[in-house]
């Protein structure tokens, strides 16, 4: 089994490259609008929302983690100034190390001005119906920047089975293969 956690900013292309690399690889793609744009609409953006999108993203890793299949890529945004988002990530990476998965963590950064174009691809607004409001959705990634830390800091990342791509000027099947590589999946 494997587990990639593959992270960034909002709009670096997470998802994009997460469906590349299940083409590639055979891995299977959650990216983490599965849950909140199911959940959204009935819930809206509250504490309840991210509650529930939170326990059915851990149970679905428990499951998963248990099954015979060859393993999953799941796209998220970390906030690396919140402790919060350090002990999910931590519980997430645990629950397939348990298991004797191997963890993979790749961390994505582009420049704002990429960030911006990418985030009203076509792609994108078809899979994640809460950011077809464009607007809003910029609004969001620029206050984001301002309010919290969306990259990690050199060093910061001890994990072994560690990549960090800048992919400002890269396509996502780039991407996508740079991972498979380098990560021999």
């Amino acid at each position: 089994m494997k587990f990639v956690l593959l992270y960034g900013p909002q709009a670096v292309g997470k998802m994009t490259i997460g469906q590349e690399l299940a083409k590639i690889t055979g891995l299977k793609l959650f990216h983490n609008h599965m849950t909140i744009e199911l959940l959204e609409p009935f819930l809206g953006f509250s504490d309840e929302m991210w509650r529930i999108s939170t326990m059915i993203r851990e149970e679905l890793f428990e499951s998963y983690a248990k099954s015979d299949q060859y393993g999953m890529i799941f796209t998220y945004v970390w906030a690396f100034d919140e402790q919060e988002d350090w002990e999910f990530v931590k519980k997430v990476t645990n629950v397939f190390e348990s298991v004797g998965a191997e963890v993979y963590l790749v961390e994505l950064e582009a420049d704002v001005e990429e960030r911006l174009k990418r985030n009203v691809t076509a792609n994108r607004l078809n899979h994640k119906p809460t950011k077809r409001n464009t607007e809003k959705s910029k609004e969001e990634l620029l206050k984001t920047m301002e309010t919290h830390r969306l990259n990690s800091e050199v060093g910061e990342i001890q994990h072994k089975n560690y990549l960090r791509i800048n992919n400002t000027h890269m396509r996502a099947a780039e991407v996508a293969l740079q991972i498979k590589e380098t990560l021999q999946l």
